[in-house]
């Protein structure tokens, strides 16, 4: 078994993240060795997102901030020996390895030898029987716009064990996006449980960014966090027996204690004692997380159990359009004018469907779709208040309509309302199940040579 340390830092923790991140993480790793540097940019809504895309330019469908994450890096990463795994295919993994390629050779770098996750895209002809049984009858109502398996990490191991230098997956679960490499680099066996599950919940830490490292953390006068503008982005420094230590790049912002790691190892996790991931059911419950140094933490004790049968699947379904429109009063009796607006539309577009109706800064939070916690009994006096509405209808015409009604409150009323704004756009619904792991055939293929030019 190796026992060299592994590092791995995340520049990324979601769609739409901070794209500057990557280079002081980069810098970092190649000041100690070299490393592994992922993006994680996926999750339910972006992979629906990404899926829409998709249809509509069979080109597209992967992250499309892929060029401003990478440009900044990967000349860095070719020439330190860091190796980059991210989940930016998103509905398209091949689209996004093309990319990368392309990119290469636009900076007139080499083009890295680029491993593509496949497996889990289940929406096909092959595998529609085993949706209908997984989903049962509701599967027949579906009009199945995608279905995505949650793979695990073999298949990345797989990749950077044949000399894959960039590995582009979709659909896989967050933390094998650390668990991967930690595979391949130690050499454990797929079935050492507790190392594995050490390696998870390391990935577990990374997989948000900047949320263990003061983000989302942070509360002022509560829960103080310094720099918060220049944030640095959390690094895992993992050892053999599954044991890390959470640090960031030296000199950047934020912080990383006991109390921002303990926030964020629990984030998410249904039951300390069985976190289920497709690659182990990790065991936090004699976790111990001890502070070794300013923003250095150790997270030792995880214990793993052996993996699910299943794999969890999310099936993205055509659920029509979704039109929404925001109108903003203020001064004197803002808040009841506001009101009064939503009551008109109400009346107007009676019989579409639940209309939704937010007063932003008074009910908007902890209001739902059926109105009932925004009761007209609650008594505020919001001066200063944005009504957004929003209506969910499968005809796109009959949506529409939601944009006419409020753009009209301008003259037709209450008074003083102004700042319309209105956004019609398509829905996915998704519904989850699980399927048998060995349906699910879980592969990678290195990007053909000229493949992106």
């Amino acid at each position: 078994m190796n026992r060299t340390p592994l590092r791995i830092g995340c520049a990324a923790g979601f769609s739409g993240d901070r794209t500057d991140a990557a280079g002081p993480v980069v810098d970092a790793l190649i000041a100690a060795g070299g490393g592994v540097l992922i993006f994680e940019t996926l999750a339910e809504r972006t992979l629906a997102l990404a899926q829409l895309a998709r249809r509509d330019d069979p080109h597209a469908g992967y992250e499309p901030l892929l060029d401003d994450l990478l440009r900044p890096v990967l000349a860095r990463c070719l020439a330190g020996g860091v190796r980059v795994v991210s989940n930016f295919g998103a509905a398209n993994p091949p689209g996004a390895a093309r990319r990368i390629a392309a990119l290469a050779r636009e900076l007139g770098l080499r083009v890295p030898r680029i491993a593509v996750v496949s497996g889990d895209d289940l929406a096909g002809d092959t595998h529609r029987g085993l949706l209908l049984e997984a989903l049962g009858r509701q599967a027949a109502a579906l009009d199945i716009v995608a279905a995505n398996a949650y793979l695990g990490a073999e298949a990345i191991a797989d990749a950077l064990l044949a000399g894959a230098e960039i590995v582009v997956c979709g659909r896989v679960a967050d933390p094998s996006l650390t668990v991967g490499p930690a595979l391949a680099h130690f050499g454990w066996a797929r079935d050492d449980w507790d190392r594995i599950a050490g390696a998870t919940m390391a990935g577990h830490l990374l997989e948000c960014g900047a949320q263990v490292s003061g983000g989302y953390y942070a509360d002022p006068g509560y829960k103080d966090v310094p720099g918060l503008a220049t944030l640095g982005y959390p690094i895992a420094e993992i050892d053999a027996d599954g044991g890390c230590v959470i640090t960031k790049p030296a000199g950047s912002g934020g912080r990383i204690d006991e109390h921002t790691v303990k926030e964020q190892l629990l984030y998410e996790v249904h039951d300390p004692f069985a976190y289920l991931t497709p690659d182990v059911v990790a065991d936090i419950g004699q976790a111990q997380v001890r502070q070794l140094g300013p923003d250095r933490v150790r997270l030792d004790g995880v214990r793993g159990h052996a993996r699910p049968a299943q794999l969890k699947v999310n099936v993205c379904h055509e659920t029509g359009w979704l039109a929404e429109g925001e109108i903003s009063y203020a001064g004197p009796r803002a808040e009841a004018r506001a009101r009064l607006a939503a009551e008109v539309l109400r009346e107007r577009l009676h019989g579409l469907g639940t209309l939704r109706a937010d007063l932003i800064g008074v009910s908007s939070v902890f209001a739902d779709d059926a109105g009932t916690w925004d009761d007209a009994a609650i008594a505020h006096d919001g001066r200063d208040v944005r009504l957004r509405v929003a209506l969910q209808h499968a005809d796109r015409r009959q949506a529409e309509r939601l944009a006419r009604e409020v753009t009209a409150l301008y003259t037709c009323g209450p008074a003083g309302g102004g700042g319309v704004r209105t956004a019609l756009r398509r829905r996915l619904g998704i519904a989850s199940c699980s399927v048998p792991r060995e349906r699910v055939d879980a592969g990678f293929t290195f990007l053909p040579d000229g493949e992106g030019a």
